[in-house]
């Protein structure tokens, strides 16, 4: 996430707004050096407010629900396993 004070980020708005739009950037605003905002992509508010919306948050359920929109999921979980395969200092049985 990147700091901006109040003053920039109303001096660069649009550009702010596109950055997060087409970059997926997030954005930590600050006044006087203290967090008062942040500016995320509504990918991202969706899965703030599904977390925070969700009866069984602290659940498993409300966990894979919270992960399932995440892209590169499959690709982290198989790095993972081949991590996993590789290692020498421990036996791991992946069935």
């Amino acid at each position: 996430m990147l700091n901006i004070s109040i003053a920039e980020a109303k001096s660069k708005f649009s550009e702010i707004i596109a950055r997060t739009i087409y970059a997926g950037e997030r954005f930590i605003v600050r006044r006087r050096g203290k967090p008062v905002a942040a500016i995320v992509g509504i990918d991202d508010f969706k899965k703030i407010q599904l977390t925070n919306s969700s009866e069984d948050t602290g659940t498993l359920l409300a966990a894979a629900e919270a992960w399932a929109d995440f892209k590169d999921l499959d690709r982290v979980i198989e790095d993972i396993y081949r991590s996993r395969r590789k290692s020498t200092d421990r036996k791991v049985t992946i069935e």
